[in-house]
């Protein structure tokens, strides 16, 4: 049986860097429809209090969705030094699609087609698959990915995670600070080298009471014209999942892969908010029996790139990977764990080994 190893990647962070200044005009409601009558400079640092996010990127208003997707994919083919008409899949990870400036998405024609045409590709045998899976969309689809390689259905896959969330977010809301946009991108090859790839995976789906921790809605706003929908979260209950459920997942991951905590050089968790990626870190280790860790095992780009969804794993991933985190760097043939949390409620882990 096959194995599935990244042979390249690719990112894209849009230059427009948003600061507090962007939120200081801002009027916010509280989720039961009243304006809150706080200076926003306290109500931006009790948000970085909690988040950490100081900063996050934007796209251009001449930006859509699959142009990010497009640059790190781009980058990520050019990366691996394949040729691009080889691919026999594209799995674009995406929860909105092409946002326009109103707020208004569109799936059709689907994400990973759009990103296929911008590419030129003109292999009409490469298949192209939209990923909606919530937060954990890219991860879900490096799953998707190594099952269609190990089924002998595919050698090469482009696989997108690609997200404009400055484009669903409700004005009038103050989780709207956690929310940017990006876009990262690997190709992955089957290879038929032992014990090396993607060497365990778990998913998780609770969608019964949790279906709606992460949802669509109006704004908060009750005064004004109620013809858009926005991303909302109540973020309490995501994080009270999240804790109980995260720590579980990625161990359960880790065991089946046969390797304890003490095996893994890194974890690169979904960028929700520090606040709740450091607890889960933490509550991971416990599990272990483990009270003290070195917090280099969690990279963080959060505080200063948001929360890009789907795009903040393989952001992360290439970044390290080229050296331009600083302080970070992967470990040869070392173990690595890609986890996520968001909408569904969904959760995903995989162990990855350098070849």
């Amino acid at each position: 049986m096959p194995n599935t190893i990244i042979i390249g990647s690719g990112s894209y962070i849009p230059s427009k860097v948003i600061g507090k200044e962007h939120f200081m005009d801002s009027v916010f409601f509280t989720d039961e429809g009243d304006r809150i009558n706080k200076p926003n400079e306290e109500i931006f640092q009790k948000f970085v209090d909690i988040t950490e996010i100081e900063e996050r990127r934007y796209l251009e208003d001449n930006e859509f969705n699959s142009d990010l997707g497009y640059h790190a994919a781009k980058e990520a083919i050019y990366d691996a030094k394949i040729d691009q008409e080889e691919l026999d899949y594209i799995i674009y990870a995406s929860n909105f699609g092409e946002v326009d400036q109103n707020g208004m998405t569109n799936f059709m024609p689907s994400m990973s087609a759009r990103v296929k045409n911008k590419l030129g590709i003109k292999n009409r045998k490469c298949i192209n698959y939209d990923m909606i899976f919530g937060c954990p969309g890219w991860v879900e689809a490096m799953i998707l990915a190594d099952t269609l390689i190990k089924a002998k259905k595919a050698k090469l896959i482009l696989v997108v995670g690609s997200e404009t969330l400055s484009r669903v977010t409700d004005p009038f809301d103050r989780n709207k600070m956690i929310f940017a946009d990006g876009a990262g991108a690997v190709v992955v090859k089957a290879t038929d080298e032992e014990n090396v790839g993607i060497i365990a995976d778990s998913t998780i789906c609770d969608n019964g009471v949790e279906l709606n921790y992460l949802e669509n809605s109006p704004s908060l706003n009750q005064d004004v014209e109620q013809k858009t929908l926005y991303i909302r979260m109540s973020g309490r209950k995501i994080y009270e999942y999240a804790l109980k459920n995260v720590p579980i997942a990625i161990k359960e991951t880790i065991d089946q892969a046969g390797l304890t905590i003490d095996d893994i050089d890194k974890i690169l968790i979904h960028q929700a908010n520090a606040k709740m990626d450091y607890a889960m870190i933490s509550r991971l280790h416990k599990l272990y029996g483990k009270t003290d860790y070195s917090h280099d095992i969690a990279p963080m780009t959060i505080q200063q790139f948001g929360n890009s969804s789907v795009a903040t794993i393989p952001t992360m991933f290439d970044l390290i990977i080229k050296g331009e985190m600083k302080g970070q760097k992967f470990k040869e043939k070392g173990n690595i764990v890609f986890a996520s949390v968001g909408a569904g409620m969904n959760i995903n882990a995989i162990v990855y080994r350098f070849p």
